[in-house]
């Protein structure tokens, strides 16, 4: 540990987190919020009795399920930034609609009925009595996936982006520091993680209780 330079990671703290961190965060959010609210029209499209509509949605969580995250030859060209969202709100939408599907199917099928009683039809039988009840029995799951999403976002060094590992990579390269700032940028992933994942663990058994 003797050659160690932990000089150079107090000197970048404020250039980390404040210019990687902050993109890192801010990419994961509006991934995460694009991904749920498409994801879920994609389970509710795959869970109705219409061909028409389940069968598309099938098709694109399966296609998006099966590719990887990077590798096209032929990129749109609509900017760095803007990409990365569409990029993560279109790839995770298909891991949320599968985390969605399963809480609506949860749902006991006689409030779906009570909902048409009622006089509701398909859409608003799903917003307003199966919906609120899938998400607080998904919340856990959907935190989960947003956490992986989290850890992913870090691909974003292929365009070049500064994110959090992105920073601590440049600084790495600049002051050939590079043992130190990898480190350093594993740590902070880790103990992020860590920490939402244990926020998550006490969050499901609360809603184990409640139930």
């Amino acid at each position: 540990m003797g050659g160690f330079d932990f000089n150079v990671i107090e000197r970048s703290i404020g250039y980390l987190f404040r210019e990687g961190m902050t993109f890192t965060l801010t990419l994961t959010g509006l991934a995460a919020l694009g991904g749920i609210i498409f994801g879920t029209l994609l389970a509710m499209m795959r869970l109705s009795s219409h061909k028409w509509l389940s069968l598309p949605a099938t098709g694109y969580v399966n296609l998006m399920r099966s590719i990887p995250l990077i590798g096209s030859p032929t990129p749109i060209q609509v900017g760095a930034v803007a990409s990365s969202v569409i990029t993560f709100t279109l790839f995770e939408a298909a891991y949320y609609s599968e985390i969605m599907r399963a809480g609506i199917q949860s749902i006991p099928r006689g409030q779906v009925w009570a909902g048409y009683a009622l006089g509701l039809d398909y859409w608003q039988t799903m917003a307003k009595v199966v919906l609120p009840q899938a998400f607080r029995n998904m919340i856990p799951i959907l935190l989960t996936q947003t956490i992986i999403l989290f850890q992913d976002t870090s691909l974003v060094y292929v365009l070049s982006i500064t994110d959090f590992l992105g920073a601590a990579s440049k600084i790495a390269q600049r002051d050939g520091r590079l043992v130190e700032m990898y480190l350093f940028a594993a740590l902070v992933y880790f103990l992020m993680s860590f920490t939402l994942s244990y926020i998550v663990k006490i969050l499901q058994q609360k809603i184990a209780i409640i139930r």
